[in-house]
């Protein structure tokens, strides 16, 4: 009789990890339908931050053109601003994704919706931000393509060592965009808020880690500087040593956590207030 109980538990469990598996294949379509159905919308953005890309290049080159200098001294910043600039485009787009969903799902009117899956709201939205996370490395991707074949610069690639630093690096701004996600619950609109922490990411990204060692423990300092060598010199994912991926992990993990933990608070304050469903 003892094991009758054991086995009803161990099949609940079974049955809830292929419902959040479900539930996550299904997030992910819906995201990715509702990007190609708006495709000239999602045109606009990846031109966009390919654009800006561009005009930092070309105007990176005149200007040292312009005072006699040759092309080649850019030879050794360029590979750097191409990694922060992938790094950046894909933090960008993991940070503001749930901050986004939020606004998007209130203006359908289907928030209160989610509130009430089976799931759990909080588990609706970790799922959410896993799809964000997703989209934001496919876009980055095609980013990083386009700045290669307009530099006509070679970096290493190794998907076994960039997958696991990149998804790392994003769990802090995740968490982040957890906090600005909460605060869309009570207050709606927050963008003009929400976009100053585009900024702040392009100094996080190229902040010095080697002058101020305890740069590493902001969201994406570590990441920035284990992709730096991965890209630029070839370095990989075992070559690092136990302190530099356990710093990249724990900055990750803690800025997810602490994020989350505000936005369940959000959550119950929007709800106490009658405000989960109004925009």
């Amino acid at each position: 009789m003892s094991s009758e109980p054991a086995h009803s538990t161990s099949l609940g469990g079974t049955r809830t990890l292929v419902g959040l598996g479900r539930l996550l294949w299904e997030v992910i379509r819906k995201q990715f339908t509702v990007m190609f159905r708006y495709r000239v919308n999602f045109a606009i953005n990846v031109a966009t931050m390919y654009v800006f890309f561009a005009i930092v290049f070309f105007g990176g080159q005149a200007v040292v053109g312009g005072i006699g200098g040759s092309p080649q001294s850019l030879d050794s910043t360029l590979n750097g601003v191409i990694v922060g600039w992938f790094l950046w485009t894909m933090a960008q787009g993991a940070y503001s994704g749930l901050s986004g969903n939020i606004t998007q799902e209130s203006q359908w009117g289907t928030l209160e919706q989610l509130y009430m899956s089976p799931f759990g709201f909080g588990r609706v939205m970790l799922l959410k931000a896993a799809s964000n996370v997703i989209q934001s490395m496919a876009i980055g991707g095609v980013i990083l393509v386009l700045m290669l074949v307009t530099t006509g610069r070679t970096l290493s690639v190794d998907l076994l060592t960039i997958a696991p630093v990149v998804i790392a690096s994003l769990l802090s701004v995740v968490g982040i965009g957890f906090v600005f996600a909460g605060l869309a619950l009570i207050y709606k609109r927050i963008g003009a808020v929400s976009n100053l922490m585009q900024f702040a990411m392009v100094g996080l990204v190229g902040a010095p880690t080697a002058d101020v060692p305890a740069l590493r423990l902001l969201p994406l300092v570590q990441g920035s500087a284990l992709l730096q060598q991965s890209m630029r010199r070839g370095i990989r994912l075992w070559e690092f040593s136990a302190e530099e991926l356990s710093v990249l992990l724990g900055v990750g993990v803690g800025y997810l956590v602490c994020g989350y933990v505000v936005f369940k608070y959000c959550s119950r304050v929007a709800r106490r207030r009658g405000v989960m469903g109004h925009y």
